[in-house]
């Protein structure tokens, strides 16, 4: 429906790569405030996991200067009970506050995981069809599980090393510039020539983890092409050259991987030089202080734990700042889905109420035709024209045949009709209302569809068969089954109608799964069937039997139905020949063998080859009584 050869996209279109979203700079500060902003929903929560922190980091700092008294204290050749127990409980108390404040903080990242993957789940659905021309389906489900996964790491590990860093890190810088100024400042060269190692970094981490979020996309799409077409991977023996192809996809993520983890391995040296040498620096220039008696002992143990509250954190937080590169990276990707265009979501009457206003309206006005459609022109491409004026209608309860050679423009009308694209000039009218007032719901509301690449979903048989009724009652399903003659499918498959049908239907044969597909779409009683060669799969008896069934539907709605031979075309009301993208000619049968060269090549040609022979008559069970 989307385009078939000679009607579609390109391959050098589809592969293309999405523009990058405006904004979204590559700097620590536009990536912290990114993750500001992705946690908008979650205020509260991280105000109480940040109120926590604070309590904790409190609780944590109190902790040196504890100790501090109880070292004097110990030195004076007592030892202060008290203070070893209030230690004690500072330091349960700190593990407590800052185990809950982490909990919330994770939480908040889970939860602004499932908004994204809501959001992107809700856009991918609704995305202009040209879109899904242009981008692979395999790499798009990739951004709603690979890159959400890697940003959930982000959210509620980095986000909160960096909270946590900054006020521990705030608070002990404070108390040692009380305890020794000078200690302080060696602390802070030897820090301040780490982060510039760190920050040289940063660019390259984030970069490279971008290819290999982009190459983890690039696998999940081939590994869905080969598996969506893997019988004919198999019979034609691809299995290996499938595999070489997918490879080179996997050797590329682990080179952009490769990358990323020797860009890290090159930061964590930087940290931990950067950490020793503090401590190293201390624990000498402070020995010496206080073998000169310019600081106690006491003091020096005090500023060697504040240290560790500065360094410490001061490391979490460098190895946050890379993640958090890494997980911009994939929230890029995100962003490119978040500002692809998508169809505007339109309100929609109930379902019974909008059959019935459907049902009254064409009781009312079967003057105006069911479609008819304009002089409309419409490419794919600039330039590149797939239809050049093609004018036509199709009367209620009549059957209209389009037929043409392969790129005429035939699944193209049917992908306009559903309203996938919308022509770039004529007009579409549903019942005399041009398609542009009525909108893409109720349009798409009226029509059912059945197209060659038959549609299964992996569910029982009733699923399928009332994915577009879903309140169907048994005697409306009973009605579809015996019509379209699934009842051996039904007899056959564990279960009948609650047996499961497995993955694209792959327990039924291509004429069940032709069936169970037209079926849905009569369940549906729709104003207009849109019927894509639905004989291609039947054998000649189920050919006949569907050929008798099309003319009393053709009783009941329009039936406009794409014909590649001769026992569908001949018992059309209409049949209308599409050449080159414009409307031939259109008539009976006979009279077209006889005015139209370009029919006349159709029916005399292997597309239109047939006996002949006039279907025999088949009961068609009434349908049930209900409101449609």
């Amino acid at each position: 429906m989307t385009g078939t050869s000679g009607e579609g996209t390109s391959e050098e279109v589809r592969s293309g790569e999405m523009p990058a979203p405006p904004g979204g700079g590559g700097s620590t500060r536009a990536a912290v405030v990114t993750l500001v902003r992705l946690t908008a929903g979650h205020r509260s929560s991280i105000a109480v996991a940040t109120a926590l922190t604070m309590v904790g980091s409190g609780l944590g700092l109190v902790q040196p200067l504890v100790a501090k008294h109880i070292v004097d204290g110990s030195g004076q050749g007592s030892v202060p009970w008290p203070l070893l127990v209030l230690l004690t409980a500072l330091f349960g108390a700190e593990a407590a506050t800052g185990a809950v404040g982490r909990f919330l903080l994770e939480r908040t990242g889970e939860g602004v995981v499932r908004g994204l993957r809501h959001g992107l789940v809700a856009r991918l659905l609704r995305l202009e069809m040209r879109e899904y021309d242009r981008h692979r389906s395999g790499d798009l489900i990739s951004r709603v599980t690979a890159d959400t996964t890697l940003l959930r790491e982000v959210v509620a590990q980095a986000l909160s090393d960096l909270v946590s860093g900054a006020l521990v890190g705030t608070g002990a810088l404070v108390l040692m510039v009380w305890l020794d100024p000078l200690l302080l400042l060696l602390v802070a060269v030897t820090i301040a020539a780490a982060s510039g190692v760190v920050a040289s970094l940063l660019k390259g981490i984030r970069a490279a983890s971008e290819r290999m979020q982009n190459s983890v996309g690039a696998i999940c799409a081939d590994l869905e092409r080969a598996l969506g077409a893997l019988p004919m991977v198999r019979v034609h023996r691809a299995e290996d050259r499938e595999a070489r192809r997918i490879g080179e996809r996997v050797e590329s993520a682990y080179r952009a991987g490769v990358r990323t983890a020797k860009l890290a391995s090159m930061m964590s040296p930087a940290v931990e030089l950067a950490v020793q040498g503090s401590f190293l620096l201390v624990l000498v220039i402070g020995g010496l202080r206080v073998n000169g008696r310019a600081n106690s002992l006491g003091d020096l143990v005090a500023f060697l734990l504040y240290a560790s509250y500065l360094v410490l954190p001061l490391s979490s937080a460098f190895r946050a700042v890379g993640q958090i590169q890494r997980g911009m990276g994939a929230y890029q990707r995100i962003e490119q889905v978040l500002t692809l265009p998508v169809e505007p979501v339109e309100r929609e009457e109930t379902a019974v109420g909008a059959r019935a206003s459907r049902r009254a309206e064409r009781s009312g006005s079967d003057a105006a035709p069911a479609l008819v459609l304009r002089d409309v022109h419409f490419g794919y491409h600039p330039h590149r024209p797939v239809l050049r004026g093609v004018s036509f209608d199709v009367p209620h309860r009549r059957q209209v045949a389009l037929v043409g050679r392969s790129g005429a423009g035939k699944s193209t009308l049917f992908a306009l009709v559903a309203r996938f694209y919308e022509p770039d000039a004529g007009t579409l009218l549903f019942d005399g209302r041009p398609a542009s007032d009525l909108g893409r719901a109720e349009c798409r509301a009226r029509i059912a569809v059945v197209d060659q690449n038959t549609h299964v979903v992996h569910g029982t048989l009733r699923d399928n068969l009332t994915y577009a009724v879903p309140g169907a009652d048994d005697d409306e399903v009973r009605w579809v089954v015996e019509l379209t003659q699934l009842e051996e499918v039904v007899a056959r498959l564990p279960g009948g109608l609650s047996g499961v049908l497995g993955e694209r239907g792959n327990t039924l044969s291509g004429g069940e799964r032709q069936r169970v597909a037209l079926a849905r779409a009569l369940l549906a009683r729709p104003s207009l069937l849109l019927l894509d060669e639905p004989t291609a799969h039947l054998d000649a008896l189920n050919e006949a039997a569907l050929t008798r069934v099309m003319k009393d539907v053709a009783q009941e709605c329009a039936v406009l139905v794409i014909a590649h031979r001769l026992s569908t075309v001949q018992h059309a009301d209409r049949i209308v020949v599409l050449e080159d993208g414009r409307t031939a000619a259109a008539g009976h049968h006979e009279e077209l063998l006889t005015t139209s060269p370009v029919y006349r090549r159709l029916a005399a040609g292997q597309m239109l080859r047939t006996t002949g022979a006039t279907p025999p008559a088949v009961a068609v069970p009434p349908a049930p009584p209900g409101p449609r």
